[in-house]
């Protein structure tokens, strides 16, 4: 089990970061919690992600994916990266959107989890990635080089980890980063202790601390900002951003990034306390302590936005936008769309077709991916390559 190797491993190497331990948690292949294919959807599933909700969402992220695509001039291929793809319900809409960028669109699902790449072919038909990354006509002569072939998307694939090219187009990341692992800090006076996790009696996983490493003082303070943080107070330390943000910056010559997630300011974040911005989530219900049986749950820390916008910026990126999704999706012209569903509904509801209950649905969908005490809370941050 998990929670034995966890110990072993605790045994052996002494206490680990928090990092470590959500790492395992999370995405160990043999008992974490995504690779048993656990996560978003409705019915059997944890939580529910805006794309969940319905197709609303997809519809609207795609109307996006077209003004990134002409403000571009219209490349092709374009490609679209989704990191953090999950079963692959947001390419699914996207597609069914049908958007004018879709003749050039080469869409790749980045998915950790084996189990939830192998229910993507459920919703998509996927393809090897050597035709979505680089689709190609052989000339006669055997000698000559390879040329690409236009207007021969969507061609849709999926792998296990961004790919190692550089491209022109579209990163998104919807509810990545707050899954990403993170290190914890804790203020005790003028000083940050690291909170670790250790073994107590029983073999129980409990907390421990000890005093950060120079290192990791100097992450915390970026987090900080200059924020007052009061005795007692932890932070969430989300050094994998970093990394991750300077791999997307080496996959993207031209377009954007899209962040969707749970993110706040460092002030908020010290406000609500850690029961505030670490949660754990289980059968569409909060679970139980982070360390309570490992694997079985989702565990997601809130990002502080001034880390990551700080971060972006030092890989080499622009914040473009940074607003809440009910704003992007406003935006989009989601108001449009529910009204459009309104007039369906009033016009069509005596017949109960799939069109008066789809222009039915409509409306809920974007009250949920609009709720500001939910989904429609989450931050938006668009980042874009800085010229010269």
């Amino acid at each position: 089990m998990l929670r034995e190797r966890l110990a072993e491993r605790i045994r052996r190497a002494g206490p680990i970061t928090f990092a470590e331990y959500q790492e395992l948690a999370l995405y160990d292949p043999d008992g974490g919690f995504f690779a048993t294919g656990a996560g978003a959807g409705r019915a059997g599933r944890d939580f529910v992600t805006s794309p969940e909700t319905g197709s609303l969402f997809g519809l609207l992220i795609a109307s996006h994916l077209d003004q990134v695509w002409h403000d571009l001039g219209a490349p092709d291929p374009f490609v679209v990266v989704e990191v953090g793809a999950g079963r692959g319900k947001l390419t699914a809409d996207i597609l069914r959107a049908a958007p004018a960028c879709a003749a050039a669109l080469r869409y790749v699902l980045v998915e950790r989890s084996a189990a939830l790449r192998a229910l993507q072919r459920e919703l998509l038909e996927l393809e090897p990635a050597d035709e979505a990354l680089g689709p190609f006509t052989r000339s006669v002569d055997r000698d000559e080089p390879s040329e690409p072939v236009d207007r021969t998307g969507p061609i849709v694939t999926s792998l296990d980890e961004i790919p190692s090219i550089t491209m022109t187009g579209v990163v998104v990341a919807n509810e990545l980063l707050d899954n990403l692992p993170v290190r914890i800090v804790e203020r005790r006076g003028d000083r940050w202790h690291e909170v670790r996790i250790a073994l107590g009696d029983d073999d129980a996983l409990v907390e421990t601390t000890v005093p950060a490493s120079d290192a990791l003082v100097a992450e915390a303070d970026a987090v900080v900002a200059g924020e007052h943080v009061p005795d007692g107070a932890r932070l969430p330390v989300p050094e994998a951003v970093i990394e991750w943000l300077d791999v997307v910056a080496g996959l993207l010559r031209s377009g954007e990034v899209v962040l969707l997630d749970y993110a706040a300011s460092v002030a908020e974040l010290i406000a609500r306390g850690q029961d505030g911005w670490l949660r754990t989530y289980r059968e569409h219900a909060r679970g139980a302590r982070a360390l309570d049986e490992p694997g079985s749950q989702d565990i997601t820390a809130d990002v502080p936005l001034e880390y990551v916008t700080d971060a972006a910026r030092r890989a080499g990126f622009v914040v473009a936008l940074e607003q809440s999704q009910a704003e992007l999706l406003g935006s989009l012209g989601i108001d449009e769309l529910v009204e459009e569903g309104r007039a369906i509904w009033r016009e069509r509801a005596h017949l109960g077709d799939l069109e008066a209950i789809a222009g039915r649905s409509r409306v809920a969908e974007a009250a949920a991916l609009t709720d500001p005490t939910g989904l429609g809370a989450h931050r938006v941050i668009v980042l874009r390559r800085a010229v010269g």
